[in-house]
């Protein structure tokens, strides 16, 4: 199913037209400045892939939670969220609001992906991170908050640019050059987005 010239909105139609036992990868080739979308590897030439979909959150971890609990929660990891912050000049509201939508404060969480911890980081980020355990909560957010930081300066710190490189990885971003139009992200900036205002 390639689709040639296609611009970044057009590629969600693609997107959602793959069937559900698809490939999770669009591929995409350049040639003479035409660049094509397919969900099939290209047998040849110079290409690239991105994940039709952004890295879910641990969603299981926010059942049953009450505004007052979830507080509580948060209580727990604030010393930790403003220690981390502080080091790679980020607002704690922001590092809270990213740890809130990823895993509801819960340290043990573990999404369907396999992301684990308080910021969700997946095993061979955390390994990338120098993070040795991703159920400690120093660890983990030391490693989150670094994550974070990185993807907010690759993107020249637009907040919304570098949530969704957090989400759904840098690459997605560059190649949509803004959010990628995976419901998953869009979903994920929008909640972080809002509770940071709110905050």
């Amino acid at each position: 199913m390639g689709k040639r010239g296609l611009f970044p909105g057009a590629l969600l139609a693609l997107v959602v037209a793959l069937p559900a036992h698809a490939d999770s990868w669009v591929y995409i080739q350049r040639q003479d400045g035409v660049r094509s979308y397919s969900d099939r590897k290209p047998a040849q030439g110079n290409w690239s892939r991105i994940l039709v979909k952004g890295r879910p959150t641990a969603t299981a971890s926010c059942v049953g939670l009450t505004p007052v609990s979830m507080q509580q929660r948060a209580a727990l990891y604030e010393p930790l969220i403003k220690k981390h912050a502080k080091t790679h000049n980020l607002e704690p509201e922001l590092v809270s609001a990213v740890m809130r939508v990823e895993s509801c404060y819960d340290k043990q969480a573990i999404s369907r992906s396999g992301a684990r911890g308080l910021m969700q980081l997946m095993p061979m980020t955390a390994a990338s991170l120098g993070v040795n355990d991703s159920f400690d909560p120093d660890q983990n957010i030391s490693g989150g908050v670094r994550y974070l930081a990185k993807m907010l300066a690759r993107f020249n710190n637009k907040l919304e640019w570098g949530l969704a490189a957090y989400n759904a990885g840098p690459e997605a971003v560059e190649a949509y050059k803004g959010i990628p139009p995976y419901p998953e992200t869009v979903s994920y900036v929008e909640r972080i987005r809002k509770l940071y205002k709110r905050a």
